[in-house]
């Protein structure tokens, strides 16, 4: 891709964080997961779950881009029901960023956390971010 990244529209994160969703990216772009899993893990020892977080958050903000405005948003997401934990998670998750809501996407971290799926559901999201990012590319 020769587009600037689009990691840059979260202008209130530390830059470490930013840092770190663009290694994820870089990874994800490369079809690394255990780079990508790696380091969400590195960034967890470094700054906790917070921190894992935060750059989740980035990603949704990459996922969802520049021109969509926050709040308010009816995302769709055809079959949902019927997909696996992981892409239910990344669905909300990134509803939860586009409609601007801190305290639905902390929950679902939590919960995803708590469940022993927050591995998954985060490289799901790595590559889920990838794949919008090479589709508004292309």
């Amino acid at each position: 891709m020769t587009r600037p990244s689009t990691v840059r529209c979260v202008t209130n994160s530390p830059q470490q964080i930013r840092d770190d969703a663009a290694a994820v990216l870089h990874s994800a772009l490369a079809g690394d997961g255990d780079a990508v899993v790696g380091t969400f893990d590195a960034v967890v020892d470094r700054s906790g779950l917070a921190g894992a977080y935060g750059v989740a958050w980035c990603l949704a903000a990459a996922m969802v881009g520049d021109e969509v405005p926050r709040g308010a948003c009816a995302l769709d997401f055809p079959g949902i029901d019927q997909a696996g934990y992981d892409t239910r998670w990344v669905a909300r998750f990134v509803s939860a960023y586009a409609n601007a809501d801190v305290d639905t996407g902390e929950a679902l971290f939590g919960a995803a956390a708590a469940d022993g799926l927050l591995s998954d559901c985060l490289l799901t999201l790595a590559g889920s971010t990838v794949a919008t990012l090479r589709h508004r590319a292309g």
